[in-house]
């Protein structure tokens, strides 16, 4: 299969932000959660996301398997357009697509049993409960890593990690294409979090999954990606494979956020000139005209606060939206 699994081109979702107080009642603004985003992923890759707070990477995790409606854009999954699905119509891609969650504790029912949790998407597809659910649930488990001895056991009397693979079990218990890990390690001990990239890998490998991993960890997302999509503030502004993002990043935001992260050792640290940037992100609601990283960026130009950058391929798979490299090109 040489066309992506799933793509999407002008991907935007803007939230009507309703005003407080006396004299803005009644007034909304529109919060650019995902703006004018183009993505892809091929069968059997994971497609590392990464960007600081706020800047729309679970809002276009949630956009890709319809949990969310967008504003604007196109969605292709198999080569099939999606965006404009109904309900009805979004139920057998549902089998296909799935999501784990941050929050191990939250994402579980703390009233229902494991196997009761894991087998609610067999249920909900029309699965009859009885002993051949049961053995799809028990299979999943024992691919997950947990005793069978769990399946009547409730949330609350497990830990952290052990959750975490509940909610994976949950995930995979219909055999989808493609899942959403949205920092699906990031509320998990170290030790534990290298425990579950272990698992997610082996089932990657195991059952053909195809993964958009969203994560802060960049040391994370070099180990378990095959390509790196870095975000900000609602758009990409660079993807490349991850060994030439992170040897050769070009984007100024990219090479502060591999800049940031810790070394092991003093010797393993870089020599090159690192790149600062000061302040915050700014606010979704009012986003800077031009490029939205020009507040921030140590070598603004003029052209930097008038015209945005498009997403331009400066090496062959590797995309960078910068008027630096534009200029470099020329």
């Amino acid at each position: 299969m040489t066309e992506p699994l799933i793509s999407a081109q002008n991907l935007a979702k803007h939230f009507n932000v309703g005003g407080g107080g006396l004299f803005l009642r009644g007034k909304t603004s529109k919060l650019r959660a995902v703006d004018d985003v183009a993505i892809s992923i091929m069968p059997g890759d994971t497609l590392g996301l990464v960007g600081e707070s706020g800047c729309g990477k679970s809002t276009l995790g949630r956009l890709l398997i319809r949990l969310l409606d967008p504003t604007a854009g196109s969605i292709r999954f198999q080569g099939q357009e999606i965006t404009g699905l109904g309900r009805a119509a979004m139920r057998e891609f549902r089998r296909s697509m799935q999501i784990i969650f941050q929050d191990p504790y939250g994402a579980l029912n703390p009233r229902m049993a494991v196997e009761d949790i894991i087998a609610e998407p067999l249920v909900i597809h029309g699965a009859k409960s009885g002993t051949e659910t049961r053995q799809q649930v028990t299979e999943m488990l024992d691919r997950v890593g947990l005793p069978r001895r769990a399946l009547d056991r409730f949330p609350h009397e497990f830990s952290g990690g052990q959750r975490q693979r509940i909610g994976i079990a949950r995930a995979l218990i219909l055999r989808p294409r493609f899942v959403v890990c949205d920092e699906a390690v990031s509320a998990l001990d170290v030790s534990v979090q290298a425990q579950i990239v272990n698992l997610l890998q082996d089932l990657q490998r195991d059952m053909g999954l195809t993964y958009l991993f969203i994560a802060h960890d960049l040391s994370v997302v070099r180990h378990i990606s095959d390509r790196v999509a870095v975000m900000y503030l609602g758009k990409i502004v660079e993807v490349a494979e991850k060994r030439v993002i992170y040897a050769a990043p070009q984007h100024p935001y990219t090479r502060a956020l591999i800049a940031a992260v810790p070394a092991p050792h003093p010797s393993k640290r870089s020599r090159g000139k690192r790149e600062n940037i000061v302040g915050d992100i700014p606010s979704a609601l009012n986003p800077p005209s031009g490029c939205r990283f020009h507040t921030r960026c140590p070598h603004v130009m003029p052209i930097c606060r008038e015209a945005a950058p498009p997403l331009v391929e400066t090496q062959p798979g590797h995309q960078v939206a910068c008027h630096l490299m534009t200029e470099a090109q020329a």
